[in-house]
């Protein structure tokens, strides 16, 4: 007996931690090392990168916190992040608060210190994260034992994921890192033993009168949103609107889903002028896993109107009614949803004209021809309206598309389909926050999460400053095809725009100085280069694409107010 003792192999903390994230799937943790953290990494070290689990060290634990985030957005896979107790953790709020309020799926862990250092003003102590991460946060567990480990991980990806899908927070007691136990006394059980794998049916009074709406309707639209997306139910929306040849817009988190290939399409966001008018004029709606945010006029007349039926299907009953009266509201996952309702279907048949379709099609291509005649122009400073043009058609097919900035990412957004159809989960962009300083580690994510895909970035000049230490990062990761453009209009542009068209041109704090983003680049070992003309935008482009290092071209564009910023601060936004 006391030979078989020996022979039985004990294990720490870290290594249960590590364990219980490769249970999960987890392929990489984002953060910094914090002296709790030394058995997780040892962890790691040992044998956990042959097992395919690894940290990704980055020099802000905020651009951890977004690179975890756009991981997530690009596989519809949880990310992980972490830092230090006190000072890590609070340099992970921006981030965390980030994915918050567009609903990714997020696992935050942060260490707290020992036990015996309870309420001592031990250093980094008396930091109740708790409390500090609950209103950014779906779920928060604190752990001081070991065997509560496993049972944390699983609740936290239970809850991150399940239902709406949000960031969770997960906080280990040094001395749960530092506990030893036999390894085989270790019970993991597999993901599907503890988290639901089918999702709920829809029951058929609902199915039935949703149907019955939209087949009498004489102009109906669907809103495809970010629920269509994390759902993975693209397919489904584009044979059902096809079929009974519903037009079709989306929200920011839903571009993709439905492609410009589609008949069915007519824009993304309502500032496309097809899907304001399909807005305002359609008698019934259909929301898919869209929670009518201020990029959906808040639902609110001019640009919806009270009359409308909507039709709202939404994994969080919280949503539904929430912004716009409803006069069907449906909990479902929507791919469930429309998977049963195109059944259903197909089973009648739609009489209807295609007059409505058409007129906003029609509706469409006058859009495209009045963005074409800024988009086409040679103006030097470069009109932003050109630059993106030559962006998006020198991006790759199935590339992921950043945007970070004000101004910069409203005209980002006039054209994000009008070149080459979008694909699901490849548009990144802190929609709901609207926070700045995502481009560079949003493009690390992007990457690490995507490896064989372009990762390209618009950012402005003023929210590329806000991370761009992490430009380090991505050299020493050797990250390549990933492009980050910074619009270079020497100003803070929104706030520009707002004190131009509602403070008589009082401009403060507004006016960038000349700096060279180029050189600072290289500074961090990528590539750089300074465009100033409009023909080089694509060379300059295939130059930064050949580089074989991450690249950042400095575009010098003009100050130009976009329609979307106009429309925001009409709207008291601004």
């Amino acid at each position: 007996m006391e030979f078989l003792s020996e022979e039985k192999k004990k294990i720490n903390g870290g290594d249960v931690l590590i364990k219980a994230l490769l249970n999960e799937g987890v392929e990489y943790l984002f953060g910094i090392p914090g002296g709790q953290f030394l058995n997780m990494y040892d962890a790691i070290y040992k044998w956990g990168e042959e097992k395919g689990i690894q940290t990704v060290l980055f020099r802000h634990e905020q651009a951890a916190a977004h690179a975890a985030d756009a991981y997530a957005r690009v596989t519809n896979k949880p990310g992980v992040c972490f830092g230090t107790v006190g000072p890590g953790a609070l340099h992970l709020v921006p981030g965390i608060g980030t994915a918050w309020s567009d609903n990714i799926p997020l696992l935050a862990i942060v260490p707290q210190v020992n036990s015996q250092f309870d309420d001592t003003f031990t250093l980094q102590g008396n930091l109740d994260q708790i409390t500090m991460f609950k209103p950014i946060t779906k779920f928060q567990r604190s752990i001081r034992d070991l065997n509560k480990i496993p049972d944390a991980i699983e609740k936290c990806f239970r809850q991150a994921t399940g239902g709406r899908p949000r960031p969770v927070l997960l906080e280990i007691y040094e001395d749960a890192f530092l506990e030893e136990i036999y390894e085989d006394e270790l019970k993991i059980p597999p993901p599907e033993k503890y988290r639901a794998q089918i999702k709920p049916g829809i029951d058929p009074n609902s199915l039935s009168r949703a149907l019955d709406m939209l087949l009498t309707a004489e102009k109906p639209v669907i809103i495809s949103g970010g629920g269509v997306m994390m759902a993975e139910a693209w397919e489904e929306l584009r044979k059902f609107a096809e079929y009974l040849k519903i037009p079709v817009m989306t929200t920011h988190r839903g571009v993709g889903t439905i492609s410009i290939d589609s008949e069915c399409f007519i824009g993304s966001t309502i500032t496309v002028s097809s899907a304001l008018h399909a807005a305002s004029n359609s008698d019934v709606i259909l929301a898919l896993g869209c929670k009518f945010s201020y990029c959906l006029g808040h639902g609110e007349e001019p640009f919806w109107n009270d009359e409308q039926k909507l039709i709202q299907v939404d994994i969080d009953p919280a949503i539904i009614g929430r912004a716009k009266p409803i006069e069907l509201g449906i909990v479902a996952d929507c791919k469930v949803f429309l998977k049963q309702i195109l059944d259903a279907a197909q089973t009648k048949e739609r009489i209807q004209s295609r007059e409505w379709l058409d007129s906003l099609q029609d509706l469409h291509e006058k859009y495209k021809k009045s963005i074409m005649r800024k988009a086409t122009k040679d103006k030097v400073p470069i009109l932003p309206q050109r630059l993106i043009k030559e962006m998006y058609e020198f991006m790759d097919e199935d590339a992921i598309l950043i945007m970070d900035g004000g101004d910069i990412a409203c005209f980002g957004l006039e054209q994000v389909n009008l070149y080459k159809p979008r694909k699901p989960l490849s548009l990144v962009q802190a929609i709901g926050m609207g926070h700045l300083g995502t481009a560079v580690p949003y493009c690390i994510g992007a990457k690490l999460g995507q490896p064989n895909k372009q990762v390209i970035a618009l950012a402005g000049d003023g929210s590329f400053m806000i991370n761009v230490q992490d430009l380090e990062t991505a050299s020493r990761l050797h990250l390549e095809n990933l492009i980050i453009v910074v619009a270079n209009n020497n100003a803070w542009g929104m706030i520009k725009s707002g004190q131009k068209l509602f403070k008589g041109k009082r401009y403060i704090d507004v006016d960038l100085p000349e700096f060279d983003y180029a050189k600072c680049a290289e500074g961090f070992g990528c590539y750089g280069e300074v465009v100033s003309e409009p023909s080089e935008i694509k060379p300059a482009l295939q130059r930064a694409k050949n580089s074989g290092r991450p690249a950042v071209l400095d575009v010098k564009i003009s100050f130009e107010i976009p329609d979307a910023t106009k429309l925001m601060g009409s709207m008291g936004i601004l």
